[in-house]
């Protein structure tokens, strides 16, 4: 008799440790749009949309309410798919985006979460720096994003994410990608209910007027139900 009570717990434990196993990653699933992430389950029914700039205070309240609530509420079960876009305020807010696309885009998450949640501790030089700083930032090119890095201390904060200063460099370097955020930027800020950061849009539907967790997270819901999620 101990053995057949014992043994269904004992299948159910497994079958939990095989569905777990088995079980997709969404946190760790990310594709590309352009320069925007998707994060998450691609075939979900709800699909958010993330307007952000790095020198946004309340992009950054907005990640420190939201960030962990979102990921194990909506983003790891696969019920909601998220995509960050980026709407560019200035050299400083391009120069940390162009950091958070450096490397594969399985790496911009953590990056970016680096960045916005850190974000009062280096935006100091913002408002702090001297006439000649300021001129050093908008130098033409590579040159304008290297000084930003040095003196915003994005160099260290790089590191401490596995990259080595040649390829914090590198990603400054690349005109390319700098080109593609801008252009990108500018149409994104040119969308009908855009008017500043943070911006959502659910389904391709933008909430004007939704700057805060609990305020998004209640439209979430109600988009999931209307889907049947």
């Amino acid at each position: 008799m101990r053995f057949t009570r014992i043994m269904p717990a004992a299948l159910l434990a497994a079958a939990a440790v095989l569905t777990a196993a088995t079980a997709p990653n969404w946190l760790a699933t990310v594709s590309l749009n352009g320069t925007g992430h998707r994060i998450g389950n691609p075939a979900a029914k709800v699909k958010l949309t993330e307007y952000v700039s790095y020198t946004c205070p309340h992009c950054a309240d907005f990640n420190r309410e939201a960030e962990g609530a979102l990921q194990m509420g909506y983003l790891a079960p696969g019920k909601v798919n998220v995509e960050v876009r980026h709407l560019i305020r200035d050299p400083i807010d391009l120069t940390v985006a162009v950091l958070a696309h450096c490397g594969p885009a399985s790496r911009f998450p953590q990056n970016h979460s680096a960045f916005m949640s850190g974000q009062s501790k280096w935006i100091g030089p913002l408002t702090s720096a001297t006439n000649a700083q300021k001129q050093r930032w908008i130098a033409p090119g590579a040159a304008g994003r290297k000084a930003i890095a040095s003196d915003f201390g994005f160099y260290p904060i790089m590191e401490r994410r596995g990259y080595s200063r040649a390829e914090v460099d590198r990603c400054l370097a690349d005109d390319a990608l700098v080109k593609q955020l801008a252009e990108e930027s500018d149409k994104d800020w040119g969308k009908p209910g855009i008017t500043g950061t943070p911006a959502f849009a659910i389904n391709g539907v933008v909430m004007p007027g939704t700057h805060t967790w609990p305020v998004l997270s209640r439209q979430l819901d109600d988009f999931l139900r209307q889907n049947g999620s």
